[in-house]
């Protein structure tokens, strides 16, 4: 399948990153977690990514500009979710560790991608 323009992006292939790593932490718990905090979590997760192909494909700068807030709404989200499973020890250290730090670097990547788009108009 040839690549489109958003998996070209450095903002989605982060965000891509960050919801394989949480679907694989998920898919390790029993199933009242899964269902209760995991599909949260990674329901959340993927909007993320979904929000930025889905702006970019909208073709107009207003619409994607609206979309890639979605998508930093959705990651807000997700770090309320990581302090939830946090707090109830659903994830070690070093998970916990390991999310954070690729959260720290998506959002300002999601930042200043917004920020490229309102330079555009």
């Amino acid at each position: 399948m040839q690549q489109t323009n958003f998996e070209r992006l450095r903002v989605y292939q982060l965000a891509a990153e960050l919801a394989d790593r949480i679907w694989e932490v998920v898919a390790s718990w029993d199933h009242f977690q899964k269902t209760t905090i995991g599909n949260q979590m990674v329901r959340a997760v993927d909007s993320v990514g979904a929000n930025i192909a889905e702006g970019l494909g909208r073709g107009s700068s207003q619409d994607n500009r609206r979309f890639v807030r979605i998508a930093r709404g959705s990651l807000y989200e997700v770090k309320h979710w990581l302090r939830r499973a946090g707090n109830r020890s659903l994830l070690s250290e070093d998970q916990m560790i390991a999310l954070e730090n690729m959260i720290r670097e998506l959002l300002p990547s999601l930042n200043a991608y917004l920020n490229s788009l309102s330079r555009r108009c």
